[in-house]
């Protein structure tokens, strides 16, 4: 692994202004501002984002002339200081500087031998190191007590090792700025499946890892057939036991309803989907679940901040779909661009990597863009409005992509893959994909991802204990316009997420600001499937229950949510860990 060398740079243009909430420049010094070698901070943001849109601007110089984009680092230098797009926090923390590691996703392989995992120990520390989080199937390792011939002992089995790797992860920040994090998935006909669905139920138990169990559709025949199933050794692919699958998804829907993990990621929807299935199987995705990755492949992500395309029409608000269509166009081109300005942790990577050339451009804001047009997150119109946007946003990457390859050439993979058959030249085997936005949309000023409000204040814990407490701009500003208390509204605004109960506050104004907790878990995975059915890849979305929810409503979701193919779940319902990330105070969990 070798750094690319980098050039001073001018001072970054002043046009346009920059516009950071208090909360964004917190953000910004504590993880991203470049610092020098005391460790005091050495840039402005506005020399954050000219760092990073000349050094991915360099890339355009490996092709010929006719299809350089002109003025590319001036173009993606105002794309980000307005806000309108921000790519994945390594890149922006690396780009135009000595690591040079730009991805956020990562999945290894671990198979079941000693050498394999230890051997993916190493180069997760590598990844997590550099700044990227990694994703791991165990489900080829061996059950514990399964007989090992070459040391006439009894296996360990995965779970052990599971535990290894959430050490390691104990004892390495990411790129020094933030503490790594996993996916650990087990397939769901795996031996120890029962311990794993436990395992998260103890507090202290693998504390860097989300937990995904791998559904295949024939559980899911079983489980609605009221039927047995076969738990199969990955060592020797024979059964060695049948099990009831209503068993088994009942205790996943406890656990999920007790602790919020763990998740279930929908194997076989993710390979009915999967591009290549010509390299390989999908196993395993990312840690947030929304990006399924090959082994050894890796993905960059960025996404547009949906909420500052709001227009003005004679008829109200609308969106403005055609400095949209730039937007996507100038994202897809830096996401791209990004692939060939990374410096790889490991040349495996590299080499699928750039055989697939897997970007993931998404949204963030959706939730203050439902405000903006006076709709409200629970209605059939707020559906309708994500169809149309994500519909629009899905075929105007894909053009983005498929012009890309006429200038660049289609992913070497291209040939054998799902879109040969359909005559879709694209640049990238994925295009879209749906993330959660943590980091960037704090940077950003506006909802993360697809998510409903959490509440009307928002309790945001980020960064090892930073807490960043809010009252969102739009509900403050309607307040301030009706003569709205604040001050005797705060009690309420931090007793619950909800504000429907607050009769303060003007019914109108209670139907458009709604929050998580206000939203149905069928309405919140009817959402997740509608994004999913323009998501190349997959959907990030928790659905976020409170406290009175039953482990019914947990049943449901996961129900709904395989039946209208959505590639995974994840719920979480208030009050069942003792810290959560999100709140509406910032001393109890609501």
């Amino acid at each position: 692994m070798s750094g690319k060398k980098t050039t001073a740079r001018p001072d970054p243009p002043q046009y346009p202004r920059l516009r950071l909430s208090a909360q964004a420049n917190t953000v910004l010094r504590a993880r991203y501002l470049a610092r020098n070698g005391a460790g005091t901070i050495a840039e402005t943001p506005r020399q954050l984002f000219w760092r990073v849109a000349t050094d991915i601007a360099q890339a355009e110089r490996r092709y010929p002339p006719p299809g350089r984009l002109p003025h590319a680092a001036q173009r993606w230098y105002e794309c980000m200081a307005r806000l309108d797009f921000l790519p994945n926090s390594p890149t922006l923390m690396n780009a135009g500087r000595r690591l040079q590691q730009l991805s956020a996703c990562f999945v290894l392989p671990v198979e079941d031998s000693l050498a394999s995992i230890y051997d993916t120990l190493k180069h997760q520390a590598l990844i997590h190191q550099s700044g990227g989080g990694t994703g791991f199937s165990f489900s080829h390792v061996r059950p514990h007590d399964d007989q090992v011939a070459s040391s006439n002992g009894v296996a360990s089995g995965p779970i052990s090792f599971m535990r290894l790797f959430n050490l390691s992860t104990d004892v390495i920040k990411q790129g020094g700025t933030r503490r790594g994090a996993n996916m650990g998935i087990l397939r769901i006909d795996h031996p120890d499946i029962l311990d794993f669905i436990a395992l998260k139920q103890t507090p202290t138990e693998m504390t860097n890892f989300n937990l995904s169990v791998g559904i295949t559709d024939s559980f899911m025949q079983a489980l609605e057939r009221r039927r047995t199933y076969a738990l199969i050794n990955p060592h020797t692919n024979k059964p060695t036991r049948w099990i009831p699958a209503q068993l088994v998804f009942n205790r996943l829907v406890e656990a999920a309803w007790a602790s919020g993990e763990p998740g279930l990621v929908f194997l076989d929807t993710i390979n009915r989907a999967n591009p290549t299935p010509c390299l390989g199987m999908i196993e395993s995705t990312n840690p947030c679940g929304e990006q399924p990755l090959l082994a050894y492949e890796s993905c960059t992500l960025g996404s547009i901040n949906v909420a500052n395309f709001i227009a003005q029409s004679a008829a109200g608000p609308i969106i403005n779909f055609t400095r949209l269509a730039d937007t996507i166009s100038l994202a897809t081109r830096f996401l791209d661009n990004v692939i060939d300005r990374n410096c790889f942790p490991l040349p495996q990577i590299e080499q699928i990597t750039k055989q697939t050339r897997k970007i993931g451009l998404g949204i963030m804001g959706f939730a203050d863009l439902l405000i903006a047009l006076n709709i409200p997150y629970n209605s059939e119109a707020a559906l309708l409005t994500a169809t149309a946007l994500m519909e629009f946003f899905q075929s105007h990457a894909h053009l983005s992509s498929v012009k890309l390859a006429d200038e660049r050439g289609a992913f070497p993979a291209y040939r054998g893959s799902r879109l040969q058959p359909i005559h879709q030249r694209q640049r990238n085997a994925t295009v879209t994909t749906i993330a959660p936005t943590g980091s960037i949309s704090l940077i950003a000023g506006c909802s993360p991802g697809i998510e409903p409000l959490y509440g009307v204040q928002e309790v945001r814990r980020v960064m090892d204990g930073v807490v960043l407490t809010s009252l969102h701009p739009a509900f403050l500003r309607r307040a301030r316009e009706l003569g709205l208390n604040l001050e005797s509204l705060r009690p309420d605004l931090a007793a619950s997420p909800s504000i429907q109960h607050v009769t303060q506050i003007p019914e109108e104004v209670r139907r458009l600001f709604v929050t998580a907790h206000d939203v149905s878990p069928a309405q919140h995975v009817r959402m997740q499937s509608v994004f999913q059915r323009y998501s190349d890849s997959g959907v990030s979305k928790t659905i976020n229950l409170p406290a009175t929810a039953t482990k019914a409503h947990v049943a449901e979701a996961f129900l709904l949510a395989y039946r209208l193919e959505c590639k995974g779940l994840t719920v979480f319902r208030s009050g069942s860990r003792e810290q959560q990330v999100f709140s509406c105070s910032p001393t109890q969990p609501c």
